[in-house]
């Protein structure tokens, strides 16, 4: 069985960057974990269980269940989402398939019972009472705030994007059959009772979503009942079912997920193609002609293996100790479609860098710096046929909450800025974090200095101090 722990107090407090924007009223109950910084927040996530146990003993490997008999943490946990949200949302306007989808688990298989266009509250209820429906809200942190302000902290944490949806399931039913995920899964029980169970994976880490038959997945590994303000975790791939118990109103949970092709083989995918591209601009047997018609051969050959296998060590030695920053488009990905910053007010503040520009004798700060990367790539510029390395530096600090991780690519856009590569030993001052004097950085001239500072604070990545 998972293990079974009870709740403790402790958690640890780090400075973080006071901010505002506009945000709704938050519940009385907002103490129960602490919003300090992204592994203050993790830490009462989790507790009473370390962070050090938890990732050395069940990320990647186990379930872990943990069992809270906390009527506060109850309480909170409610506050999250509940079926008056839903109605409030239908009335502002959700739709079939982005916002919503309504399903049923039967004989194994799901069946989509959506209707098309909006959904409305009335139909929506009427499905969930008398068709034994189960109705799955997607990305709910695009509305409420402390799941905004939640899934804010763990995206900082974890440097991944965190999706969640919420599951309303009615007494005696199953919204999905079995199946297992490609995410990392933290599951909060708001209301309700629900009955799980988990099974041993058949494809570890999965890298894909699959449903699973019931002759395949063979007896539970786990099977017990989570109530309100419990929490279970577990590693993508592992086969899960969850029903609503008889004789219950209904159940409501929250899934989090996260670390989605955030694997060591993405990483390789994604920086070794430029990494190869710049070895090759040194290494001329890189650039030397494949055998003739070897394209055309429908085997490949032993000695073209032994010489892609020569090429991949030689690409491996190159790689240990290299200090130059790797392009890297998973970071671009991350940044352009995670949550911007969580911000508190009274509804009438925007984001400002502040009314004092920066000047060489002006200290500076960098803030934010969980919603940046910096990243080295080819200069995009149209007219620039050499392909001269330029620094990017992209940040999450004007993306839209509303459109976060529904899947409408062409409405999001990357923000950020570009450098000549010459600067990026100022850029790295600058993000070690400490303060630092704007005509210390290391550039040539005191106009490169004040237009570097100028341009971070125009997007209002560091402070004037």
């Amino acid at each position: 069985m998972p293990k079974k722990v009870q709740p403790t107090g402790d958690e640890n407090e780090e400075e973080s960057v006071p901010c505002k924007r506009v945000k709704e009223e938050l519940p009385e109950t907002l103490s129960v974990l602490n919003f300090d910084s992204p592994s203050s927040f993790f830490e009462s996530l989790i507790s009473p269980i370390k962070v050090e146990t938890f990732f050395k003993e069940f990320w990647e490997q186990k379930p872990l269940l943990i069992q809270r008999d906390d009527p506060v943490l109850a309480k909170y946990y409610q506050s999250l989402f509940s079926l008056s949200d839903l109605k409030r949302l239908c009335k502002k306007g959700v739709y079939y398939g982005r916002d919503v989808n309504v399903c049923r688990s039967i004989s194994g298989k799901k069946k989509v019972l959506n209707k098309d266009g909006r959904a409305h509250f009335l139909q929506l209820r009427k499905d969930f009472d008398q068709k034994r429906a189960t109705i799955q809200f997607h990305q709910p942190q695009r509305y409420k705030d402390e799941l905004w302000r939640i899934q804010e902290k763990l995206e900082c944490y974890f440097g991944s994007l965190v999706g969640s949806n919420v599951y309303m399931t009615p007494a005696g039913s199953q919204g999905l059959p079995p199946h297992y995920d490609d995410v990392e899964v933290f599951i909060l029980q708001l209301e309700g009772t629900k009955h799980w169970r988990l099974y041993s994976p058949t494809v570890p880490l999965a890298h894909e979503y699959s449903v699973e038959s019931e002759d395949r997945i063979g007896t539970p590994t786990h099977d017990f009942l989570l109530k309100p303000g419990d929490l279970l975790y577990f590693p993508r791939g592992t086969i899960h079912q969850a029903e609503t118990p008889s004789g219950l109103a209904y159940s409501i949970h929250l899934t989090i997920s996260t670390y989605q092709n955030n694997s060591w083989g993405d990483c390789l995918l994604d920086s070794i193609s430029g990494f190869v591209f710049d070895i090759a601009k040194e290494d001329v047997a890189l650039r030397s002609g494949m055998p003739r018609r070897m394209l055309l051969n429908v085997e490949t050959p032993a000695d073209v293996t032994r010489k892609l296998s020569g090429f991949l060590r030689t690409l491996a030695d190159q790689l240990e100790g290299r200090e130059e920053l790797l392009s890297s488009e998973m970071k671009k990905d991350f940044v352009k479609h995670r949550l911007p910053p969580f911000f508190e007010g009274n509804g009438t503040e925007t984001m400002d860098p502040g009314k004092q520009l920066p000047r060489l004798d002006n200290i500076i700060r960098l803030q934010f710096k969980d919603h940046i990367v910096l990243t080295v790539g080819p200069d995009k510029n149209p007219f620039d046929k050499a392909q001269q390395k330029v620094v990017y530096i992209y940040h999450s600090l004007k993306n839209v909450r509303q459109m976060h991780m529904i899947g409408e690519e062409e409405e999001s856009e990357i923000f950020g800025l570009r450098f000549p590569l010459s600067h990026v030993d100022a850029l790295k001052q600058i993000w070690c974090g400490s303060p630092i004097r704007v005509k210390d950085l290391k550039l040539d001239t005191d106009e490169e200095k004040e237009n570097l500072a100028l341009s971070l604070w125009s997007e209002s990545l560091i402070q004037v101090l």
